[in-house]
């Protein structure tokens, strides 16, 4: 009988953008069942970024992997080279930028509809602010200067995403707003040091690298506001080190 691939996704609240310890970076590749996995980074909502893409290849290639980064303002790669590109990839890894302008580019060179296959190929889906908004059916962003909603994304996480909550001015109370007029479904809200991994739609891992950092659930509350659940993360530990003899 053949094995169906499951879907999976990983909202990160940081990472090698953004920490020093790689716990994020260590947790997300620790769900990647591949000794050596292909690990494509994709910096479309920074422009391409030549600094965040040299930045990722220098924090992967010390791992245990074959990083790579998909250019698309700067595209090389035609139709089905690109396909076959992104298809053999076994993590898939979004950057942080402008979320509308990220979807926008991405419908544009048709990556869309090929990260949607790939994620039923059971490629592993992730990213940081931008980069875990695309994957939900709507999200809350800055793309247009001041915070506010976007209900437009991939739609492959059902509900929708807000990054940095707690940790930006306004996040919250404008994500909480979102949710409850409708604006935006029910959804998940990111502090940042917080890794969510979600298996067929549900959460099925809580990580934090910093302590307190929390995952929340928002919804509607019934009467015109909204509430919001947080929700156990578990604490990721540095590897132990050895002691060096003075």
């Amino acid at each position: 009988m053949a094995i169906v691939p499951k879907h999976r996704l990983a909202l990160l609240g940081g990472g090698f953008s953004t920490d020093d310890d790689g716990l994020l970076d260590e947790w997300m590749l620790g769900h990647v069942p591949a000794p050596r996995p292909k690990v494509c980074f994709v910096p479309t909502a920074s422009g391409d970024a030549p600094a965040y893409a040299e930045q990722f290849l220098t924090a992967y290639r010390s791992r245990p992997c074959e990083p790579a980064v998909l250019k698309l303002f700067q595209r090389e790669l035609d139709d089905d080279a690109l396909r076959t590109f992104l298809l053999s990839q076994d993590v898939i890894y979004v950057g942080g930028g402008n979320t509308a302008n990220l979807l926008a580019v991405w419908r544009a060179h048709g990556v869309d509809r090929l990260l949607r296959e790939a994620f039923d190929r059971g490629t592993l889906l992730c990213g940081i602010s931008a980069g875990a908004n695309c994957w939900a059916e709507g999200s809350h962003t800055d793309s247009f200067g001041q915070l506010t909603h976007l209900s437009d994304g991939l739609g492959l996480l059902p509900g929708s995403v807000c990054p940095h909550y707690g940790n930006e001015p306004g996040r919250r109370p404008s994500y909480r707003a979102a949710v409850a007029t409708g604006a935006l479904p029910a959804g998940w809200a990111v502090e940042d040091g917080v890794g969510a991994l979600f298996t067929e739609g549900r959460l099925t891992d809580a990580v934090t690298r910093t302590p307190g950092a929390l995952l929340h659930r928002v919804e509607p509350d019934g009467d015109g506001g909204s509430r919001e659940q947080a929700l156990p993360c578990r604490a990721l530990l540095a590897a132990a080190r050895p002691v060096s003899s003075a």
